[in-house]
């Protein structure tokens, strides 16, 4: 079954960076309950937070203590304790702040902890079909960028808002109990800070979306040029200077949004800071003339200017903190935007496991089609450099192989459903063979065996149990699938085959892999079982790759085999060991063969012929020939010449 199959469509979904993050008390509460199993810690946090203020509220008193009373009366013992006691605060502080951290760390990383996980576990549960329309490198994004600015949300942001507001409601009582018109001459700016806050800290947040976006882009597409595939394809077509220039494009974005960032704070915390300097300017000149008139002491206005200067800084903090905070919550946005992604294979609540299957398994008038819902997707991000369009194109109802690459089809194949109607029946331990025209809907067909989708229309049966009504591991469990393109981890020989049963012992694994006939060869490597197989395998040929594949899936030892027989690309040696090894795992299984070799098609019980998503016929293969159709015009083309070279 091809990409033409349903055609392709464009349009155009900008993302708009201007749009203003739902800071809603539904969102807030969220992220609240993330923290719910961290209250002790939060609960101590607080008292740290609280305690640590007030103490360092203290030292403006001693300085006036000493001043107004110590100094004018000589007494030496007093100033010897108010000397002692400025040593003993700090100190009093820090070792509080080192209590108050360990705690704050402990809440932040072990909320990120908690919605990592719930972000990478729901990713894993999201259908083939969301992978094949989402760009790796935007989910990569997602789960570092995005995650990280969560955490700098709860880590420091959280904390400086409690903090500062601590710190400006018990600095404004002392100032009030020390001389109340210094208190509202020093406090008059605080209108200056609102608006300069409502403000430049709107263009603050738009530039943050612009930054997240073009960071997003970059990170695509280093991780579609970067990876073996991407970089063999980029020096196959001498496309070098093209992706760097795209790549130049996409890191200048990033760059420029950063400089517009980091010039828009320095201006923000310039203007601020203005405010500041103005507003002790003034608490001086009024104090003095006070001091003057003998209604006000030296030592009191000495105190009352450091109050002052540590007004505007946690004033600051906080006119930033709505800043900062909403630029954090473009972050959580980012991630339950994923999170609240609906499951399109999602397991019912009453599921029923299967502690042993026959594998009688059967299509009953199931149709499929490749269509995807807009709430089932991730935003799109503008992406500008690659084509002329800005448009995101995503096919609507276009047939996708696993890794979202077109597979090759015809254009008489192009229609609106990929399968329709399709009814068929296989007993225990038969082996059915699908042939058909490229396009035809075969791959598309073996992949509603595992539910790695779900028919549009109709059921499949597995032992008279609907899919949908079994657990996802009872299928995971008892379905093998052995598919054209073979995916290695960047591991060791001896873990990629232990996926499939990790407590596998090696005798095991041997075994497994003497019947793959890759037991001689793996042997012969210098580590090994312990040899690396490179990024996706690809220090493999790609027949010592199937071969794998195929020893995997004999250690996984199930009781459905789904296989694509795709062996056109190999050697006649590795052809000959893959066919040897395919026809001993097949033994005693209820198989579905994607068919491209005679032995295969005489040895079936049933062939089922696909035309344009529909079985046209089928039955054995003198059945077959005798019909003189579809399957007996595809045996003379692709198969007669198998049957002269044998």
């Amino acid at each position: 079954m091809g990409m033409l199959s349903g055609g392709w469509f464009h349009r155009r979904r900008r993302f708009e960076v201007t749009a203003k993050p739902n800071v809603s008390r539904h969102l807030l509460l969220r992220v609240l309950r993330y923290a719910r199993p961290y209250r002790p810690h939060i609960a101590g946090m607080l008292v740290a937070i609280v305690l640590t203020t007030s103490l360092g509220l203290i030292n403006p008193l001693i300085f006036r203590q000493i001043i107004d009373v110590a100094l004018p009366a000589k007494d030496i013992g007093m100033l010897n304790i108010l000397a002692l006691s400025m040593l003993a605060l700090p100190l009093t502080v820090a070792a509080v702040r080192i209590v108050q951290r360990k705690l704050n760390v402990t809440i932040a990383e072990g909320v990120i902890y908690d919605l990592r996980v719930s972000l990478y576990r729901h990713l894993q549960r999201m259908s083939l079909r969301f992978f094949t329309n989402t760009k790796t490198g935007e989910l990569m994004s997602r789960l570092n960028n995005d995650v990280i600015g969560a955490q700098n949300a709860i880590s420091n942001t959280i904390v400086s808002i409690i903090s500062n507001f601590v710190m400006v409601v018990a600095t404004v009582a002392i100032m009030l109990h020390l001389e109340w018109r210094l208190t509202v001459i020093s406090v008059v700016a605080l209108p200056f800070y609102i608006v300069i806050l409502r403000r430049l800290g709107a263009r603050l947040e738009k530039i943050t979306r612009e930054q997240r976006v073009h960071d997003a882009q970059m990170n695509a597409m280093m991780n579609e040029t970067l990876n073996i595939s991407g970089a063999l394809l980029v020096k196959l077509f001498g496309r070098l200077e093209a992706e760097v220039a795209h790549f130049d494009r996409r890191a200048a974005d990033v760059r420029d949004a950063g400089i517009k960032r980091a010039v828009m704070g320095i201006q923000f915390s310039t203007l601020l800071g203005l405010i500041e300097y103005i507003g002790t300017a003034l608490v001086y000149w009024v104090g003095g003339l006070l001091v003057m008139q003998e209604s006000l002491t030296i030592g009191t206005i000495v105190a009352f200017v450091v109050y002052a200067t540590r007004l505007y800084w946690p004033l600051e903090m906080l006119a930033n903190a709505p800043v900062e905070f909403v630029q954090s919550i473009v972050s959580f946005e980012r991630v339950f935007e994923i999170i609240d992604l609906p499951l399109e294979i999602a397991e019912a609540d009453d599921a029923i496991h299967l502690d042993k299957v026959e594998g009688r398994l059967a299509f009953d008038n199931v149709s499929f089609r490749y269509r995807i819902d807009d709430a089932q997707l991730l935003s799109d991000v503008e992406r500008i450099g690659r084509f002329a369009s800005v448009a995101a194109t995503r096919s609507n109802d276009a047939d996708r192989r696993p890794n979202g690459a077109p597979a090759s089809g015809v254009a008489h194949q192009a229609r609106e459903m990929a399968l329709e109607s399709v009814a068929f029946r296989i007993e225990p331990g038969q082996l059915v063979a699908l042939v058909g025209p490229s396009g035809a809907g075969k791959t598309t067909l073996t992949y509603l065996i595992p539910r790695l989708y779900d028919p549009s229309a109709g059921r499949i049966t597995l032992d008279g149990h609907d899919l949908r009504n079994l657990t996802l591991s009872s299928m995971a469990e008892n379905i093998g699938m052995v598919t054209q393109e073979t995916y290695l981890f960047h591991d060791t020989i001896r873990t990629n085959l232990l996926y499939a049963k990790p407590a596998a012992a090696q005798a095991e694994i041997e075994a497994a892999a003497e019947v793959a006939h890759i037991h001689d060869f793996i042997m012969g490597l210098t580590d090994g079982y312990d040899s690396i197989v490179g990024e996706r395998g690809y220090r493999l040929s790609g027949g010592e790759k199937q071969r794998m594949a195929i020893a995997r899936v004999v250690l996984k030892d199930p009781r459905i085999l789904v296989l694509d027989e795709a062996t056109s690309h190999l050697d006649s040696q590795s052809e000959a060991l893959i066919q040897d090894a395919l026809s001993q795992i097949m033994r005693g299984r209820t198989s579905i063969v994607i068919a491209h070799r005679l032995s295969t098609i005489l040895a079936a019980d049933t062939i089922l012929v696909l035309d344009r998503g529909a079985i046209v016929e089928q039955g054995s293969h003198a059945e077959l020939l005798n019909q003189n159709g579809l399957y007996a015009r595809l045996y003379e083309t692709q198969f007669s010449q198998q049957r002269e070279l044998a």
